[in-house]
Order: structure tokens, then sequence, then C-alpha cells
């Protein structure tokens, strides 16, 4: 059925739409490093700062959890539900690099009881839902995959 479908982001500008490596996109102060998401200009949201430019840039595609929730009710339109409604998983993810602290869906089939806070997540793409032209892609997250365990050659010189 995708295959006929139009697929587009239900959001336009807060994530690329690379199946195998999906990232956000959010704003960067250029003057203090602050970070925003969802992305948007004007001035920095830092009371720190005087700065009144924003940047996009590309965030952190993992981090871990910060706070989580079940959603077991159908939220009102314009949001989309299935039919019938499937409970889902809410996470506050902190990316690694940033400190920020996005909310997102997490992917289908994993609820509440199988997080927990600290664990870490990495960025994916779902379907949100479909209509006879569109499927519209969400992104959410996920359990980050383990790193890999292999041996890393050295190059000499370096800390073992």
């Amino acid at each position: 059925m995708s295959e006929t479908l139009s697929r587009v982001p239900i959001i336009e500008g807060w994530f690329t739409d690379d199946i195998d490596a999906p990232t956000l996109i959010g704003s960067k102060c250029p003057a203090c490093g602050t970070y925003v998401f969802p992305p948007r200009t004007g001035d920095c949201p830092s009371p720190l700062c005087e700065s009144t430019t924003l940047e996009p840039t590309l965030l952190s595609r993992r981090g871990t959890i910060w706070s989580y929730t079940e959603n077991r009710y159908a939220p009102p339109p314009p949001y989309v539900a299935a039919d019938p409604y499937q409970p889902y998983a809410l996470a506050a993810v902190e990316l690694a690099a940033e400190g920020l602290v996005v909310l997102g869906r997490v992917a289908t089939g994993i609820l509440a009881a199988d997080l927990k806070v600290g664990m870490e997540m990495q960025l994916e793409l779902d379907v949100s839902h479909r209509d006879d032209e569109h499927e519209y892609i969400v992104y959410v997250w996920a359990p980050a995959a383990p790193a890999s365990t292999a041996p890393v050659a050295s190059a000499g010189g370096g800390r073992s």
C-alpha cells in the first residue's frame, strides 16, 4: 500500500526524511550556543543572551529518557487515531550533545512498562497515519541499538 502513496512528514521542517538516519532539525543561537526545538527564527530564548538570531541546525539522534508516560486515550482532532485506538508511550528524551529535552512518541509496540529513566533512545521514523494519497511520517523515539562491542584498532600513541 505504501508503494503507491506519497510519503510526507507530518510537520515539515522538524526532521530529516532519511529512513536510515533521521535527524531532528532545531535552531541554535550563534552567540551563546543555546539550542531550541522545534526549529524557529527570532530572538535567542536565553535570558542571558541578547542575540536576535537563531540558525537552523541538526540535533543529536540519540539521548536518554528524562521522563515518560503512556497515553491511553485518543487525543482530539486534528490528531488522527487508529481505529481501534491503541495506547502509546511518550518520552521526554535528553539529547546527548545538546542537553535539550525533546518530547516525542515512542515507537509502535513499546509501552511505558518497557521504559525507564536513563534508558538510551535513538530517533527513528514511523507512519502516523495514511489517507488516499499520503503516508504521513512522524519522528519517534526507540530503544537505542547497543553500541558495538568489537575491539577498535589503535593507530598507536593513544590511550588504551
